[in-house]
C-alpha cells in the first residue's frame, strides 16, 4: 500500500485505535476534536485519501460505517505444536493469533497446541491451547509447576516440573506415562503454563 503522509497517518492510527475499543466507527466531529481542527473539510481530505489509498473504506450514505482495511490481527501468537505424550520437535512459525488482549499483556505470552494425553489428570487433552508465559530472567520455578520444556535432542513437551539437586523430572499427568528425568544442563524451561483454552 502507499505510504501515508504524517497527518493521514495520525488520522489512520486514531481510528484504529477508536475502532478496536468502541468496536464502532467515529463521527466527523469526533475525528475533527482528536485532530483538533475545527473544520470538517480536512478531516473529510484525510479520508478520502486514506480510502484511495486502501486504508479504509465505507458505505457510501450511511454514517458510521467506516471500516479498517487489512487490520493487524490482534492477540497473542500461535507458535505451533506441543507434546503431551512423547517429546516432539516443535514449530517455530507462526500459524495463528488468539485475542486475548483484554486479559494478558501479549509481548509475555504465547500459545501451544496440545496434543497427546499425557496431562489429562490436569484437564489438559489433545486439541487444547496451552497459554503459555515467557519466564523472567531472573525467576526461579517451583516444583510441581507445568511448563513447556525443551530436552536436548529430543524435543519440547507440556510437563510437571520438579528439580532435585542437578536432576530435572518431567512428569505426566497420566498413569500411562513414565517420567521424563534428565540432567538439568538438559533441559530448558521455555514458558509457564497460565490458562488453557479448550474451544467446543
Amino acid at each position: 500500500m502507499e505510504a501515508l503522509t504524517p497527518a493521514q497517518k495520525e488520522l489512520y492510527d486514531w481510528l484504529v485505535q477508536y475502532i478496536n475499543e468502541k468496536q464502532h466507527a467515529p463521527s466527523i466531529r469526533q475525528m475533527m476534536k482528536a485532530m483538533n481542527l475545527r473544520s470538517p473539510a480536512p478531516v473529510q481530505s484525510r479520508l478520502e485519501r486514506l480510502r484511495n489509498k486502501g486504508y479504509i473504506d465505507w458505505t457510501e450514505g450511511k454514517a458510521r460505517t467506516l471500516r479498517i482495511l487489512h487490520a493487524k490481527p490482534k492477540g497473542i501468537p500461535i507458535l505451533g505444536a506441543i507434546a503431551a505424550g512423547g517429546l516432539v520437535e516443535p514449530f517455530t512459525d507462526e500459524q495463528d493469533k488468539l485475542d486475548l488482549s483484554h486479559l494478558l499483556q501479549p509481548d509475555n505470552y504465547y500459545g501451544l497446541r496440545v496434543t497427546g494425553d499425557s496431562m489429562i489428570d490436569d484437564l489438559i487433552t489433545e486439541g487444547d491451547l496451552a497459554i503459555m508465559r515467557s519466564l523472567a530472567a531472573d525467576e526461579t520455578l517451583k516444583n510441581g509447576e507445568i511448563v513447556a520444556a525443551r530436552v536436548d535432542g529430543y524435543g519440547t513437551t507440556l510437563k510437571r516440573f520438579y528439580q532435585e539437586g542437578e536432576v530435572v523430572i518431567l512428569k505426566p499427568s497420566n498413569l500411562k506415562y513414565q517420567p521424563i528425568e534428565v540432567k538439568s544442563n538438559q533441559v530448558e524451561v521455555q514458558g509457564i503454563l497460565v490458562g488453557v483454552w479448550r474451544g467446543y
